[in-house]
């Protein structure tokens, strides 16, 4: 038998210093979507140096962090808006984890990322090499939290990535 699918997307993030958190809450707040944070097992270390340290060793190496249990399964969603830090010009390592685990064959994800500037990485392409079988939409890239802008840069990103009718509602700004 086969499950019900959601009309509402998913909202999965992956958020360290927290301006991946508020983008995924605005996306929450825009799409009435459900959503889903995912936590390593192993929490990374607070210290700058010691996180870049980490990082580039984990992105170098393809590590994939164990989660904590009680992540979302994207089975029943057919939209899905997958988020994380552009860490060394690369997806955070525990969102890579939580891609490798779904079955997203089929699906549209449209990928959001926040960054300080640094290394630039092409979240769209890493996505689709991780996800061959879905429907990898443009990515929308936020620097640090997207301030004030942020509900614009949504809706414009929402626009643009219309392609076909939404599940959902895409609600016009004031």
């Amino acid at each position: 038998m086969e499950k019900p699918t959601r009309q509402c997307p998913l909202i999965v993030s992956y958020s360290y210093s927290g301006h991946t958190h508020r983008i995924a809450q605005a996306l929450q707040a825009v799409t009435g979507g459900d959503w889903c944070e995912i936590y390593p097992w192993q929490p990374y270390p607070m210290g700058f140096s010691e996180l870049l340290e980490q990082v580039r060793r984990e992105v170098r190496t393809g590590y994939r962090p164990r989660l904590l249990p009680g992540a979302a399964d994207a089975g029943p969603y057919r939209v899905l808006f997958v988020g994380a830090p552009n860490w060394c010009g690369a997806i955070a390592p525990p969102m890579v984890s939580w891609l490798a685990k779904q079955d997203l064959a089929g699906k549209i994800l449209l990928p959001f990322v926040s960054h300080c500037g640094g290394v630039p990485c092409d979240f769209t392409r890493e996505i689709a090499r991780l996800c061959p079988k879905a429907d990898v939409r443009a990515a929308l890239e936020v620097l640090d939290d997207g301030g004030e802008g942020l509900f614009h840069a949504l809706q414009t990103w929402l626009q643009e990535n219309r392609m076909g009718a939404m599940p959902f509602p895409v609600p016009a700004f004031s």
